[in-house]
């Protein structure tokens, strides 16, 4: 399924949580991802009921180096009795912005939220 364009907007209060929370851990290119969050826009949604995005990052900005599209940091999202629900996935641009924010669930339903951040843990209500 393609992307749905919408209107630009700036990431919203849950959107920027799960992200400086992926961003929080340290790698190659990761002060430098952070630092576009102040820069970031949604562009699109993944679907009508998504809360899976496409992110631009307007210039100027500093650019990160990331060896490969995907930001390299386990996103694992637990329900409250612990069972694994899905993953937060966050995408750059070759490497050196950010692209896109992807709550990939396993779960039967898709879900209507992004996770909220419980004791350092990414948690979904069940």
């Amino acid at each position: 399924m393609a992307p749905l364009p919408i209107d630009r907007r700036p990431l919203n209060a849950d959107e920027r949580a799960v992200l400086e929370h992926i961003l929080s851990g340290e790698f190659v290119g990761a002060s430098q991802l952070r630092s576009q969050l102040d820069h970031t826009e949604v562009i699109a949604v993944w679907g009508a009921d998504s809360v899976s995005v496409d992110l631009q990052v307007r210039e100027p900005c500093e650019h990160a180096a990331l060896p490969e599209a995907l930001v390299p940091v386990g996103g694992q999202v637990h329900d409250p009795s612990g069972a694994y629900v899905g993953e937060i996935l966050v995408w750059t641009d070759r490497g050196t912005t950010l692209a896109a924010l992807e709550f990939a669930w396993v779960t039967d339903e898709m879900p209507a939220s992004l996770p909220a951040i419980v004791d350092g843990r990414l948690s979904w209500p069940a």
